[in-house]
């Protein structure tokens, strides 16, 4: 405990409690958890907070979400303890351009050469996002709709705006048992605490894009219903129920429309709860 104490003095004194409180809530955030098949060539290689999923060809692999630079390396542990080489990843795609979801995008690319995709409306805020003071490396710019292949895998960008300008969810089909299933890994929809909804300056469009997104996310088939934090989905009653002789508890499409539902309520009472105050 004294040791542990000691440390933590020495950390305030160099960084700051600023600094320390945003290091040690990622290290909370990096907790490993058991990598897993979600289903077919879907596996997920994330922390027990922040998503990452594998999707594997006989070309090389491609992963959704490097997360924070930190959450690198409990990645790679993750890859290779499925029998993986994490240098066989050939494409890095994200969710959206917050730190804990694409951060560690130079780092990926630096380990494996890989190319990295973001959506066009995130790239501003990808471009400023540089840890250690490294470029956000950006190979490839996608537009709505375009798809993304690799050894017979593809993967459908749909710009779900509103979380940010570029929030991106990602839809592919996986085979498993000779069967071919809708996969959807979502962008959040959720409205953060101090969101802006109306009369916001630095974005005008936020709440109409917010409306299209939920209209384009339940227009998309989906069986298999992911995200880009495993709360969105319940991964861990899901994979707690792995491998019970059931049906495959990631096989959700009730669930991924309840969290819709949820997610549309909540943010409709928060812009009308703007609109309000601003008209006062």
């Amino acid at each position: 405990m004294r040791a542990r104490y000691v440390l933590m003095c020495i950390l305030v004194a160099a960084f700051g409690g600023t600094q320390l409180r945003a290091q040690n809530q990622q290290i909370d955030r990096n907790t490993p958890f058991p990598p897993h098949t979600v289903i077919g060539n879907v596996y997920y290689v994330g922390t027990e907070q922040l998503a990452s999923f594998l999707i594997t060809t006989p070309e090389g692999h491609i992963l959704v979400n490097s997360c924070y630079q930190s959450t690198v390396p409990v990645i790679r542990a993750a890859v290779e303890k499925l029998g993986f080489r994490f240098d066989d990843i050939r494409i890095v795609l994200g969710s959206h351009a917050h730190g804990d979801h694409m951060e560690g995008d130079a780092l990926v690319k630096e380990f494996t050469a890989a190319q990295v995709m973001a959506m066009e409306q995130d790239v501003p805020a990808l471009r400023a996002m540089r840890p250690g003071g490294k470029a956000h490396p950006i190979d490839r710019v996608l537009r709505d709709g375009e798809e993304v292949k690799l050894g017979g895998a593809t993967l459908v960008a749909h710009r779900t705006g509103g979380h940010t300008r570029g929030c991106t969810t990602w839809s592919l089909k996986a085979e498993d048992a000779g069967r071919s299933y809708d996969v959807v890994i979502a962008c959040s929809v959720g409205v953060n605490p101090g969101y802006v909804l109306v009369n916001n300056k630095d974005y005008p469009e936020i709440a109409d894009d917010y409306v299209r997104s939920f209209k384009v996310l339940r227009s998309l088939p989906v069986d298999v219903f992911l995200g880009a934090h495993g709360a969105f989905y319940g991964l861990s009653g899901k994979h707690a129920r792995l491998g019970s002789g059931g049906p495959n508890p990631f096989i959700d499409p009730g669930g991924y429309k309840a969290y819709l539902d949820l997610q549309e309520k909540n943010f409709y009472a928060r812009l009308e709860e703007q609109k309000r105050a601003a008209a006062k």
